[in-house]
Order: C-alpha cells, then sequence, then structure tokens
C-alpha cells in the first residue's frame, strides 16, 4: 500500500497495491501493516513523526484503539505534532472506521 499527498486539493489520494480505494475513501486501517500507517503519516507530512508509529510497531488495529493521551504521550514526539496527528488523522480515521462498520 502506497499514500501520495497530491497538494493542488491538500487531499490525500491513494494508490494502492493491495486493494481499491473505495467510494474516494482509504481502505479500513484495520487491515492497515505497520509500514502502511507509516507511509500514511509520511504522505500527510509527518516524516519525521511517522518513526515513531514504526518504533512502536503500530499496525491499522493497533492505530485505531489509541487514545488522545497514547499519541501525546506513548509515542515520545512534541506536543504540537501529536495533538495535529491525532485530531487530524487518528480520530477521523477511526471515525470512518466506526461508521463503515456500522452499516
Amino acid at each position: 500500500m502506497r499514500f501520495e499527498l497530491r497538494t493542488s486539493n491538500e487531499q490525500l489520494h491513494s494508490t494502492l497495491t493491495s486493494s481499491a480505494v473505495e467510494n474516494g475513501e482509504l481502505p479500513d486501517p484495520a487491515h492497515w501493516a505497520v509500514a502502511d500507517v507509516v507511509n500514511y503519516f509520511k504522505a500527510t507530512g509527518f516524516e519525521e513523526q511517522a518513526t515513531a508509529f514504526q518504533d512502536q510497531e503500530i499496525d491499522g488495529k493497533s492505530l485505531l484503539l489509541m487514545t488522545r493521551n497514547d499519541v501525546l504521550t506513548g509515542l515520545s514526539i512534541k506536543l504540537g505534532p501529536a495533538l495535529k496527528i491525532y485530531e487530524y488523522h487518528v480520530k477521523p480515521l477511526q471515525t470512518q472506521h466506526l461508521k463503515s462498520n456500522a452499516s
């Protein structure tokens, strides 16, 4: 799975090797490997912080279980990027996962 960030419209688009994007959304993060999580954060502009997810072996299932506190303190990354990662990425991915599995 490889993600690319297209800056023309500031939206995340993905080029996947294992599955297709459905309805313009990312595939369910529950199926992501550690490398997919790392690639996602690199593609969204958090290249330096992505290594923390690698070091802690955070796969998609683990990512979906993370709390705000886990991201702020458990990954040993600076507060500013940690807040952005949680609010703009982890929380929305969790919401997307819950919505897609509720139907």
